[in-house]
This record gives C-alpha cells, sequence and structure tokens, in this order.
C-alpha cells in the first residue's frame, strides 16, 4: 500500500484488500449472478475455490502453524498460573496471607502478577503477530485479491462477447 502525504492522506485506497466493503454496508443486499460457465459447460471458479486453494497452499499453513506455535503454549502457560494463583489462594491461607512489605502481601504481589502477565502476554501476542504472521497473512490477502479480479475482468471479458 502506498503511502502518500497531502489532502487525500487519510482516504482508503478502494482497491486495498484490507478494506471489506460489507463492513461499511456497501453490497448489501444486491444480488449477484452465479459464475458464467466456462468452456467445456462447467462453472467457472468462483471465490470460494480461491479461498479454498489459498487455505490448502503451504503459505497459509505456515501462518496457522505460527499461530498455534504461540497460541497453545501461552494459552497453557497462562491458564496453569491463573489456576495456580486460585489454588494458591484457597489451599494456602498461611502463605498467601504472609506480608512482604507492610501492608502488601503474597496474595496481592501475586494478583498483581496476574494483570502484569495479562499486559505481558497481549505485547508478545502482538509482536509475534506484527514479526512472524502479519506480513504472510497480507501477502496471502494480496494474492486473493489479485485473483479475485481477474476473475472479474474475466467474467467482463466474455459477457463482453
Amino acid at each position: 500500500m502506498d503511502k502518500h502525504d497531502g489532502r487525500d492522506a487519510g482516504t482508503i485506497r478502494l482497491d486495498d484488500p484490507w478494506y471489506d466493503a460489507l463492513a461499511v454496508g456497501w453490497g448489501e443486499g444486491e444480488e449477484t449472478a452465479p459464475p458464467p460457465p466456462a468452456s467445456g459447460g462447467r462453472p467457472a471458479p468462483g471465490a470460494s475455490d480461491i479461498y479454498l486453494e489459498v487455505q490448502r497452499s503451504a503459505a497459509f499453513q505456515e501462518v496457522r502453524s505460527r499461530y498455534r506455535r504461540f497460541v497453545v503454549p501461552a494459552t497453557a502457560g497462562f491458564f496453569l498460573w491463573y489456576v495456580a494463583y486460585v489454588v494458591a489462594a484457597t489451599a494456602a491461607p498461611g502463605l498467601m496471607a504472609r506480608p512482604v512489605a507492610g501492608a502488601v502481601n503474597v496474595a496481592m504481589l501475586a494478583g498483581l502478577g496476574q494483570f502484569l502477565s495479562t499486559f505481558l502476554l497481549t505485547w508478545a501476542y502482538a509482536r509475534h503477530a506484527r514479526l512472524r504472521r502479519d506480513r504472510a497473512a497480507l501477502d496471502l490477502r494480496w494474492t486473493v485479491f489479485e485473483q479475485e479480479r481477474d476473475q472479474v475482468r474475466n467474467r467482463a471479458r466474455e459477457a463482453g462477447r
């Protein structure tokens, strides 16, 4: 996507694959005709065929794999940390009530640690997504966008014959 300054710097390009026209109400309620038959009597490949092809691609599987490799261990670790806090609070009240500094006890530090770990996990997830998945996902999105655009152009050409 091109960066530019000036009067139109904040406008959205309509050919932007991240721009979802349906999200702003365009195209709702419009009926679309089924794709015209290709040569040989079979219908031309539709958008669903493009998405299935992308879903089966190695690039898509790699993006999903990177996502799972981060999310599954992070979720398990955070869940175990939360359960440990709850179990310690109920099973070891003496430990949790032990003062650390003044009125601050172990339970308060562990509770604040829950908040801190939530923020750290959110930061780590955003960083992981930015560094390991976003570029590949955007490349896939552009690929789908270009295939759909070519499909529309081919249909328009065939309809004009």
